[in-house]
C-alpha cells in the first residue's frame, strides 16, 4: 500500500501541470474617438503551482506586475505612464490571481491601489495554452485622480479625452 501511495505521489509531482509563462497586454483609450494604446510590463513574476489536472493548475496561478516596467514601444509615453498615472496615487504593483474557473470564464481577483475586484475574463485553451481578455473600469480601482493626471498630461495628444476603461489579455502557457 506505501508502495502504492509513493507511486501515485511521485507520478503527480512528475506528470502535474503547471504554468510556465505568462504574456500581458493592455489596452487604454484616448481621444473622443476612442483611439487604442498598446502595451504590456516587462517585469511580471508568475506564482504558478504544480497540479494534477489543468483547472487545478490554473487556480491560484497568480501574477505580480511591476507598473515601472509598463512599456508602450514608446520610451516617452512609458515614463508619463509611470510618473503622471501610477506614480500620483503610489500604485507600485499590480497583482491578479485566478481563483474561479468556469466554463469559458476565469475569475481573476486583481488589487490595484490597494483594492481587490473579481473580474470576469473569457477564455479559451488550447492544448497547453489559455488566452483570456477582460475589461477594467479605471473608477472601480479609484483610480480616477490618476487618470485625471495622464489626461492633463496629455491634453493636447488626447484631445481632452482618456477613457477610463482598459482592455486587458492574458496568455498563460502550461507544461505537463
Amino acid at each position: 500500500m506505501k508502495k502504492i501511495l509513493l507511486s501515485s505521489m511521485l507520478a503527480l509531482s512528475l506528470f502535474g501541470y503547471e504554468a510556465n509563462n505568462v504574456h500581458i497586454e493592455f489596452k487604454a483609450f484616448k481621444t473622443p474617438l476612442k483611439k487604442g494604446v498598446e502595451g504590456t510590463f516587462d517585469n511580471i513574476i508568475l506564482h504558478s503551482h504544480k497540479a494534477k489536472n489543468f483547472k487545478e493548475a490554473l487556480l491560484e496561478t497568480a501574477v505580480t506586475i511591476d507598473t515601472s516596467s509598463v512599456n508602450s514601444k514608446n520610451t516617452q509615453r512609458d515614463e508619463k505612464l509611470v510618473a503622471s498615472f501610477f506614480d500620483i496615487q503610489g500604485v507600485k504593483k499590480i497583482e491578479a490571481k485566478i481563483i474561479k474557473v468556469e466554463k469559458k470564464i476565469l475569475v481573476v481577483a486583481i488589487t490595484m491601489n490597494d483594492k481587490t475586484l473579481n473580474i470576469p475574463f473569457k477564455y479559451e485553451k488550447e492544448f497547453r495554452e489559455v488566452e483570456a481578455e477582460g475589461v477594467i473600469d479605471l473608477a472601480d480601482f479609484d483610480m480616477l485622480p490618476s487618470l485625471q493626471s495622464i489626461n492633463k498630461a496629455c491634453y493636447d495628444l488626447h484631445q481632452g479625452k482618456t477613457w477610463q476603461d482598459v482592455e486587458l489579455e492574458f496568455e498563460l502557457t502550461f507544461d505537463k
